[in-house]
């Protein structure tokens, strides 16, 4: 077997190392051992705040750094504690909320609180994700408001995810990042934060550089982490967006794409 040939392997999670049901396959889980017996690291990199990504972590037996809530938190598995978070200015929040709505009319609004075990807020409207994922309702936004934020999540009755971030950006790109991480989820975000910058804060606690990279993604959100990367595979899954700035398309996550990967270089 020849050496594997970068040091680290990033990838997110929803439609990218996750199936559907949010498992990972035998045949994943196979390859990433593989790697890392072959002395490269695997890093998680993922929009998800820790609260949401804990569970998953854990079951993977997961005990290295990973990447949350789109680059605001790095966080340490084995341990369970967090390393570095950064919060969303409230006061920018609420200034750059207010002139979305003024652009495009009412949203439906939900937040990640900071934290470990910071809640996400659902307001009314707001259309929640099947499955188990937990959430708190609001009524009153005072509450959104009440205590620290790592981000925003906004919702339009009529526009399309596409069309909503695109809108946000042109209106509020000057106060926050706008970004969209799945279907129905438009994050508002501190100005400057993306995926790369939590990648790169992690990476240089390993002592990885990007040149040694290769990252796996599906989303918009994935771009600024694909540029940092020495090599940017997308999902065949992935939004057109992403695969337009891919280094190499490879499977679906139903189709075990990151593993398609990691065999070949594996075994080149």
């Amino acid at each position: 077997m020849s050496p594997f040939p970068y040091r680290l392997v990033a990838t997110d999670l929803d439609g990218t190392l996750l199936r559907a049901d949010e498992s990972v396959s035998d045949r994943t889980r196979d390859a990433l051992a593989a790697v890392t017996a072959a002395g490269a690291a695997h890093i998680v990199v993922t929009g998800r705040a820790v609260p949401w990504t804990r569970h998953i972590l854990d079951d993977l037996g997961y005990q290295g750094i990973a990447v949350c809530g789109q680059g605001a938190q790095v966080y340490h598995a084995g341990e369970h504690r967090l390393l570095t978070s950064l919060t969303l200015d409230r006061q920018l929040a609420g200034l750059a909320l207010s002139k979305i709505e003024a652009e495009v009319g009412p949203l439906a609004v939900a937040a990640s609180r900071d934290g470990l075990d910071g809640e996400v807020l659902m307001g009314p409207g707001y259309r929640a994700q099947e499955g188990p994922l937990p959430y708190v309702p609001y009524e009153d936004p005072a509450e959104l408001w009440s205590a620290p934020l790592t981000k925003l999540y906004i919702q339009h009755p009529a526009l399309g995810d596409d069309e909503l971030t695109r809108v946000a950006r042109e209106t509020v790109g000057g106060l926050v990042d706008v970004v969209m991480a799945g279907p129905g989820i438009v994050e508002i975000l501190p100005l400057g934060l993306s995926k790369a910058t939590g990648l790169s804060l992690a990476a240089r606690r390993l002592g990885v550089k990007a040149a040694e990279t290769i990252a796996f993604g599906d989303m918009p959100n994935d771009i600024p982490m694909f540029g940092w990367a020495a090599h940017g595979v997308a999902m065949g899954n992935a939004h057109e967006e992403l695969r337009a700035v891919a280094d190499e398309v490879t499977a679906s996550n139903e189709e075990d794409g990151i593993a398609v990967v990691l065999e070949r270089l594996l075994s080149a």
